[in-house]
């Protein structure tokens, strides 16, 4: 039987379904704010073939005002929290409000000191130079001007390069879940001097990198170890042990959410870390939270980015030659332009039906979590991150050969160490001048995004995937 965070059963035969689950939520965060919508999600009969339509209604549903988009995203967790279970080690079925209550182990701390030195500058690794200084500013000037980036994200890194003292964060502890993820800040925020609180499973290949990456760099890594010796912990397992041990961490304390994991896993690792964040928020008043969203999922965009996808659009280019035939030997499914003349906000639709429903659940989930919070006058780090070429991606053949192929349509796809040092300099400076709550939410969340060109490029980005993979294959071969 599967323990820890767990789904609720679903039927009289004892089933835990994914998709009912994804229905219900779906539902729960739309019935305030879009009734109709609610009843179309609830009633959704082929979750998984057609969910991509009610997780972008949710999108729409919340523009009307920034009190609908929080209402929808309040609505969205209360209804998680409510039917999310959790099957404890003695065998029994509590809520997941409950869990914090149960009896668990103790984590103790392991701190693991460098030896390097503190970098001093901020430096991005980028097609095999180190940029620096004049040399980066350059090279985020060429991204705004292709629409890789947006001009705020820009802005961001230029204020952290103009203050270098910002970079090892000092006051702070940050706590990474998913300490061993690809795009995770660890890496950086160690080689710029910070105190890094790292969770991640107990498996052994992980912290040995960890602990090779502290010791080469004049950061601090302070890691948990359990009853047994063992260094780590499982947040679907090991809930209420991590949530204590993190709530008597020294210092202000940013919560960073970086985990993933595969399928339903995914959802139920990201349900547990919603929980460890409601309960640190009631424990602490010092508590920041730092999120990295995912540029495949839908997004109200500022008038700016239609306008330069508009202006991509009407450019004479190959694509453009092509565009009237593909369009009429795909009944119109392909090369579809990506926003109405004019529109502001637009929508990019960037889901992707291949990452499923879950993924998309997961990931929403943290955006509902992050409006809530900032709402709520929460310190709150969220940023939309470039497409990059991370192994949970590249295993997926259709998305490494569209990733491959992107660059066709004006898309950027990053390397891991650019992608990853690029995020981490943005929550370095969300740290230092966090954004208050804006009008809108769509607002927060397009503010310093690095999308890749998803949303000013001229075609809807699944209109355009599957040439992008048919151009892309031989190089993702």
């Amino acid at each position: 039987m599967t323990s820890g965070v767990v789904f609720p059963v679903s039927d009289d035969a004892g089933n835990r379904s994914t998709s009912a689950l994804g229905r219900a939520v779906m539902a729960a965060a739309l019935r305030e704010v879009d009734p109709v919508g609610s009843r179309a999600a609830e009633q959704e009969t082929v979750w998984r073939s057609h969910y991509i339509a009610h997780f972008r209604r949710q999108i729409e549903a919340g523009l009307p005002s920034g009190e609908a988009a929080r209402r929808s995203a309040y609505d969205g967790l209360r209804e998680l929290h409510d039917r999310m279970r959790v099957i404890t080690p003695d065998g029994a079925e509590v809520g997941l409000r409950e869990v914090f209550g149960t009896p668990g182990t103790e984590l103790t701390t392991a701190v693991q000191r460098g030896v390097g030195g503190r970098e001093k500058e901020l430096t991005l690794p980028y097609r095999g130079a180190r940029l620096a200084g004049d040399d980066l500013r350059r090279q985020l000037d060429k991204w705004v001007e292709a629409g890789v980036i947006e001009p705020s994200c820009a802005e961001a890194v230029r204020t952290v390069l103009a203050n270098p003292d910002w970079l090892s964060v000092d006051g702070r502890r940050i706590a990474v879940l998913g300490a061993g993820a690809e795009m995770g800040p660890v890496h950086s925020l160690l080689r710029w001097g910070a105190d890094v609180v790292a969770v991640d499973l107990p498996r052994p290949a992980i912290w040995e990198r960890l602990a090779a990456t502290a010791h080469r760099y004049a950061g601090r890594l302070h890691v948990p170890v359990g009853p047994d010796g063992a260094t780590g912990a499982d947040l679907l397992h090991d809930l209420p042990a991590v949530a204590r041990w993190l709530a008597g961490q020294e210092g202000d304390l940013v919560l960073g959410n970086y985990v993933y994991a595969d399928g339903a896993t995914n959802v139920r690792v990201s349900v547990a870390v919603d929980a460890l964040t409601t309960y640190l928020l009631d424990e602490r008043d010092d508590l920041a939270l730092a999120f990295l969203a995912t540029p495949t999922d839908a997004f109200a965009v500022p008038g700016a980015a239609v306008a330069q996808a508009e202006r991509n659009y009407q450019q004479s280019s190959l694509l453009k030659t092509l565009r009237q035939p593909v369009r009429l030997l795909s009944a119109g499914k392909l090369l579809r332009r990506n926003y109405a003349p004019g529109a502001d906000p637009g929508i990019c639709d960037s889901l992707v039906s291949q990452q499923g429903p879950n993924y998309a659940l997961a990931k929403r989930l943290q955006r509902w979590r992050a409006a809530v919070a900032r709402s709520e006058g929460t310190t709150v780090s969220f940023t939309v991150a470039p497409p990059t070429r991370t192994r949970s991606v590249v295993k997926n053949r259709a998305l490494a050969a569209a990733y491959a192929g992107a660059h066709v349509f004006g898309v950027e796809v990053f390397e891991p160490a650019t992608a990853n040092t690029l995020m981490a300099a943005l929550l370095v400076h969300d740290l230092h001048r966090p954004l208050p709550a804006q009008e809108h939410v769509w607002q927060e969340e397009a503010h310093s995004a690095a999308h890749g060109g998803l949303w000013r490029t001229a075609y809807a980005p699944r209109s355009a995937l599957g040439l992008a993979a048919v151009i892309g294959i031989g190089g993702a071969r």
